[in-house]
């Protein structure tokens, strides 16, 4: 007679058997996510993958040799140790059949058969906008990207974007800076930090609660293949893309073109015409992706049952934010706040889109401040997010 904890332990073991009948193929040479996709729908179960003959393997449509190498036991013997090894790593693995792999991303053509997570996984299900852009940003690029992230997570929105150098980077750290959630996917192993000088900007997202996602094994290093093949991910678990500064030929422009091909809402801020950075977000507004500028232009383009569920939580939390008028930005909060004289004078000189060099600042102030007192403005004004230092003692204004 079975009985109900032998038939709950008969359940789990079958799950565990599913979960690395797709680790398998996932890890089998030659087969993609279409591929194993397909040729589980074959095999009707995931755990079959492990009891099916070698004909029945290539009549799910397995070539030659992954049919070889799961048939023998490699597949299953590379699918324990991946498991194993990441388990000691402190990440998990989700399959598309698990209930916390995100189900906007299985609505895409080719959703990957497995994730490799770092962090929290439920962070994977809330609304989310991907913030991308390029390696080299402009003062004015970095400072948009920070600040709209920033704006847009302090609404409960989920900042996601690659962790690249630039934009990615700026992106995250102001979701982090308002206290919110972000989710950076990776190109790499979730063990491999992919730039190494963002080692602590990894550590800062999962310990903020954010989670860090893959659909490569441990130890995949930084292949450039790997990246525009991650950016179908990026703009799949999110409710829309956002531009903020792209070259005519990058990366960003492969993430957008995702996005629309997977109906997603398409943003992109304005740049300088005159700027190459300038050409992808300002082509794609040409094509109709919204023109962005404030964190507004995002928000009433959401849908209306993601917009309700923030208000809710927003509500919740006690938040005086609201679309109706007390939501000002964080950046005109601080906007309105009365500057002693010194300090307004050198915002006033200090440009948003543009840097300025220290010895150029106290040139043009030379008739009405002192150094010390210059310095001492910039250093006030930095403490209140109001100006940025860049190397070389450049200054730009922050929004």
């Amino acid at each position: 007679m079975t009985t109900s904890s032998d038939a709950e332990q008969q359940a789990l073991e079958t799950k565990e058997k599913a979960r690395l009948g797709w680790m398998a193929l996932a890890l089998t040479p030659a087969m993609g996510p279409t591929r194993i996709g397909k040729a589980m729908a074959r095999l009707g179960a995931a755990e079959r993958v492990f009891e099916a003959s070698l004909t029945e393997l290539e009549g799910a449509g397995l070539p030659a040799q992954a049919a070889q190498f799961v048939f023998e036991g490699r597949a299953f013997i590379a699918a324990e140790d991946e498991a194993k090894r990441v388990a000691e790593a402190g990440g998990f693995l989700l399959t598309r059949e698990d209930e916390a792999y995100p189900e906007r991303l299985l609505e895409i053509y080719d959703p990957p058969a497995v994730l490799w997570i770092r962090g929290d996984a439920t962070v994977l299900a809330r609304p989310g906008i991907a913030v991308v852009g390029t390696r080299q940003p402009s003062p004015y690029g970095l400072g948009m990207a920070e600040m709209l992230s920033r704006d847009l997570a302090n609404r409960r929105l989920t900042i996601l974007s690659g962790m690249a150098r630039g934009v990615d980077s700026a992106a995250h750290k102001g979701a982090l800076d308002a206290g919110g959630k972000t989710v950076a996917v990776w190109g790499t192993g979730i063990d491999v930090v992919y730039p190494k000088e963002n080692k602590r900007l990894a550590e800062r997202i999962v310990e903020s609660g954010g989670t860090i996602v893959s659909e490569y094994p441990l130890g995949t290093f930084p292949a450039p293949q790997n990246f525009p093949i991650r950016n179908r991910i990026l703009s799949g678990m999110s409710v829309g893309v956002l531009v903020v500064e792209a070259g005519e030929y990058s990366g960003t422009r492969i993430t957008a073109r995702c996005a629309m091909e997977q109906n997603r809402d398409v943003y992109a801020v304005p740049g300088n015409v005159t700027s190459k950075n300038a050409w992808g977000p300002n082509t794609l507004i040409k094509q109709g992706a919204k023109l962005t500028a404030t964190w507004e232009d995002v928000w009433e383009d959401l849908p209306s049952d993601v917009k309700h569920t923030l208000e809710n939580e927003m509500q919740a939390a006690g938040q005086i934010e609201s679309q109706q008028g007390g939501a000002a930005s964080l950046f005109n909060d601080h906007e309105d706040a009365p500057l002693p004289e010194y300090e307004r004078l050198v915002l006033e000189c200090l440009r948003r889109d543009e840097s300025m060099q220290l010895d150029e600042l106290i040139e043009g102030l030379e008739t009405r401040l002192g150094s010390a007192e210059i310095f001492t403005a910039l250093f006030e004004l930095e403490l209140r997010g109001r100006v940025k230092q860049f190397p070389g003692k450049n200054y730009v204004r922050c929004f």
